[in-house]
């Protein structure tokens, strides 16, 4: 880490542009180096009374001040852990090709052979071989066809049994990168198990352990990708994780397309990639400064600091000490209070520690709810692709495009307007066209109608599915955040297992359900408090502080606003 002079108390530093709840002062540089104090010393110890001054700052300060917010080094970081969206992509829809019914022939002629359902009895073939996907191979047709749908339901239960056994590992001893590490050997291992089932029951077994390991890829790559970033650039930095996804589903249709006559290849294929991942990219991701710091380890985040700042051509002066969220900035930790103890600095919090609070009770609940509905009208809309009888692969190709002009929309959106009016314009939005597709008979020319109401409702859908992550991050402490994320997305995958059991209803059904649920979710965002240019914050009580401070703020313009009215 370079090291520069702390600046002078006369000459302002680098300004913010996040809105802090409490403001940060600006102590003189020590007299003395030698009375200076490390990171560690100032967080984890009181200083002795004149030992020096120093600038006691929170991991969002020093970015906005110091490091960085958004430059070589988060962008290096960024790429390489957003990338597991893409591995994410491939392990959850590959079961879109590998549980596909092809096309059946009739080598006599249509009229020779018996009953389809009696499939080879009757003399029927399958025209890329009995080894182009488990229905095929197993006859998952007919009066076997629940299974197919039941594999599905079973990987995402394995989801969200996943994200809440992850998300808590994530926050606590494990870490960001430990987690990440463990999930894509995991998907790797089951992936390559899973091409050698050898018959259907071991076959759904290996997919609800798939799911119980992919589930969280994209929540730990999502936190440790947006960790890192200052808070004016980490609402876009955030939006844009979901491109790799998308990118993802695009380049597994490529492969599939390579491997159409055997599935258990196509399922190996796809599982390398994540064993690639692991042994070259991984050993050059760094842990989050943040989970460094909420663990008691402040030499840790420091140094992460340093690197960031040295990568992007800035430098921290010495004197800069790093703070929890509920701490004071008095560098002696008067603030803090002398029973404070490293332990209790590096505890980690968990979801009933979320719901415990009065600050974020309604949060929690609120974000449950709406990624529920918000799941049920996405994967609900994707899975009607497959209605359209058109070719698969093309199909699956241009879904993933379609949903790309939402993810950079919204991004540019997200930076005037905030996250708050964004979510519910887009949830709305999806609402509202689904709604108006359920009221159309979809015969002949209005059939293209509904189908560009399904379009625009999966464009609206997916801004919004996208937006979720970086919102729900925003909206609680670091200590808790991974926990809540893994809460939200088990609430997504149950909307994903009842998704299929909605599209089965018929045709006008299922967007009416769609509809309505876009509808809900979008008013329900009216409740939550929005987040655009406010503190990430670190612990419980440093929220309950910031959100403390912004109601006496507002409390006070409201009075200072009123009396100038009456004046008038």
């Amino acid at each position: 880490m370079r090291t520069c002079l702390a600046p002078p108390t006369n000459t302002p530093t680098i300004a913010s542009t996040q809105y802090t709840a409490t403001p940060t002062r600006t102590h003189p540089r020590a007299k003395e180096t030698r009375n200076q104090m490390s990171a560690a010393e100032a967080l984890l110890a009181n200083a002795p009374s004149g030992s020096g001054g120093g600038d006691r700052l929170s991991i969002d300060d020093a970015l906005a001040q110091h490091a960085g917010e958004f430059g070589r080094w988060q962008l290096r970081q960024f790429v390489m852990v957003t990338a597991a969206w893409a591995l994410e992509a491939m392990h959850t829809m590959v079961m879109i090709f590998a549980d596909r019914e092809p096309a059946m022939s009739c080598p006599a002629g249509d009229r020779r052979c018996g009953d389809r359902c009696a499939g080879a009895a009757a003399g029927w073939e399958w025209e890329q071989g009995s080894g182009s996907s488990t229905v095929a191979e197993w006859g998952l047709v007919c009066g076997e066809r629940y299974k197919v749908g039941l594999v599905q339901a079973v990987f995402f239960v394995g989801c969200m049994i996943g994200a809440g056994v992850f998300g808590h590992l994530s926050d606590s001893f494990l870490g960001r990168k430990g987690c990440l590490l463990v999930l894509c050997v995991l998907n790797a291992v089951f992936g390559l198990v899973t091409a050698l089932s050898p018959n259907y029951w071991v076959y759904a077994a290996l997919r609800l352990l798939t799911g119980f390991s992919t589930g969280s890829v994209g929540l730990c790559s999502f936190v440790l990708a947006t960790e890192p970033i200052g808070p004016s650039r980490r609402g876009a930095a955030g939006m844009s994780t979901m491109y790799f996804f998308s990118v993802g589903i695009a380049a597994l249709a490529g492969v599939a397309v390579m491997f159409q006559s055997s599935w258990r290849l196509l399922y190996a294929v796809t599982s390398l990639p994540s064993l690639a991942y692991v042994f070259a990219v991984m050993p050059f991701v760094s842990e989050s400064p943040r989970w460094y710091l909420v663990r008691g380890r402040a030499n840790d985040a420091m140094r992460v600091l340093g690197d960031i700042a040295s990568a992007n051509g800035r430098c921290i002066p010495d004197n800069v000490v790093l703070k929890l969220d509920d701490e004071g900035d008095d560098v002696n930790g008067a603030e803090v209070g002398a029973g404070k103890k490293a332990e209790e600095l590096s505890s980690s919090g968990t979801i009933i520690d979320a719901f415990r609070s009065p600050a974020t009770r309604i949060r929690l609940v609120l974000s449950v709810i709406i990624h529920f509905l918000c799941a049920v009208v996405y994967f609900g809309l994707s899975l009607n692709v497959v209605n359209l009888k058109t070719n698969l692969y093309v199909s699956v190709v241009l879904n993933s495009l379609a949903e790309m002009p939402s993810y950079l929309l919204t991004a540019l959106l997200l930076q005037h307007f905030g996250r708050k009016p964004v979510a519910i314009g887009m949830m709305l939005l999806s609402g509202v066209f689904c709604t108006a597709g359920s009221l159309i008979a979809g015969a002949g020319a209005e059939r293209v109608v509904r189908t560009v109401c399904g379009v625009v409702g999966i464009f609206g859908i997916s801004a919004t599915y996208n937006l979720l992550a970086v919102y729900t991050a925003e909206l609680f402490p670091t200590v808790v955040r991974t926990a809540v994320l893994g809460c939200a997305m088990q609430a997504s995958q149950m909307g994903a297992i009842l998704a299929p059991l909605v599209v089965v209803l018929g045709e006008r059904v299922p967007f009416a359900v769609f509809g309505m649920s876009g509808i809900v979710g979008g008013l329900l965002f009216l409740c939550q408090p929005e987040t655009m240019n406010k503190p990430l914050y670190d612990t419980m009580a440093g929220l309950e502080k910031g959100e403390r401070a912004s109601r006496s703020e507002d409390e006070g313009a409201a009075a200072a606003a009123a009396a100038e009215n009456s004046e008038i």
